[in-house]
Formats: structure tokens, C-alpha cells, sequence
């Protein structure tokens, strides 16, 4: 009997549905900085994919950024053409990733979610990002995922 968190099996069902190639690791411990995922992984900052859920008016928008970077939410709203972007409150999170804040995944969530990705990602070989628990990242390239999340790429800052 398997002694992984569900979220972290949702998180690989998904995966493993849509091809994902990448590895799945559970750290020992919740990162929920990109610092301290960058820290575990031996990686740079900028190589972790901080994936940050907006309120856009109510509606959820992600972001998936460069842990090098602060999302600057009037550029990146006019960009997608919403008012406003707003940080979400965890409730917010929950209801539209299934996840908790920590560890949104860039997948699998219970309906579609429009998401977007920086273009500064596409600088690191091997991108980190989490896999549905605040302790759970997978490896994946630039290129998978934007495949695996149809996101197109942003300047975000």
C-alpha cells in the first residue's frame, strides 16, 4: 500500500496521462520558497518554476514564473487583457487548483485553468516546479512545459 500523499499520486496520474517525462521527487521537507526548493534540488533560483494562482475578477489565472522573478501584476494583466490581477487567498487556491499554496502544480487541476508561462524559464536546461504538495517538485524542460500546460510564454516582470 502506497504511502504517498493523494495529491502527489493525482499529481503523477496526471503527469504520466500527458507524457510527462521528468522525474518526481518528494523532498524530506515542504519547500514553499523558491529559495528553499533551489536549496533542496542543488539548482538556481531562477531554474524553479513558481506557479502563482491571480484572481483576475474572480476568475483564476496562473502564472508560472521564474523563481528569479516578482510577477508585476499591471503588466502582466494588461498583457491577457483583465483588469486586474489580485493575489488569491488560499481558499481561492484550493477551490480552483485542488492544491494547496506551496505546492500548486502547473497540472491537474479539477477544471482547466488559463496559465501562462515566462519566457525567462526557457534559459535553464532542467526546470523544477511542484507536484501538488508543497514537498513534491518534478524536473521537466521549458519546452514540455509549455507541451504540458499549453501556456504561451510572457514576459512577466
Amino acid at each position: 500500500m502506497s504511502t504517498e500523499h493523494p495529491s502527489i499520486a493525482r499529481f503523477r496520474d496526471v503527469h504520466a496521462r500527458l507524457g510527462g517525462t521528468g522525474e518526481i521527487v518528494t523532498l524530506p521537507d515542504a519547500v514553499h520558497t523558491a529559495a528553499l526548493a533551489a536549496e533542496a534540488l542543488g539548482c538556481e533560483v531562477g531554474a524553479i518554476a513558481n506557479s502563482l494562482l491571480f484572481d483576475a475578477g474572480g476568475d483564476p489565472v496562473l502564472v508560472l514564473t521564474s523563481g528569479a522573478h516578482r510577477v508585476d501584476t499591471d503588466k502582466v494583466a494588461a498583457l491577457i487583457g483583465v483588469e486586474r490581477l489580485r493575489r488569491a487567498t488560499p481558499d481561492f487556491v484550493r477551490e480552483h487548483t485542488g492544491q494547496v499554496i506551496g505546492g500548486v502544480s502547473p497540472l491537474g487541476h479539477p477544471a482547466p485553468v488559463p496559465t501562462y508561462l515566462d519566457r525567462w524559464l526557457e534559459r535553464h536546461p532542467v526546470v523544477w516546479a511542484a507536484a501538488g504538495h508543497p514537498a513534491a517538485v518534478f524536473s521537466t524542460t521549458y519546452d514540455e512545459l509549455v507541451r504540458l500546460t499549453a501556456a504561451p510564454p510572457i514576459d512577466v516582470e
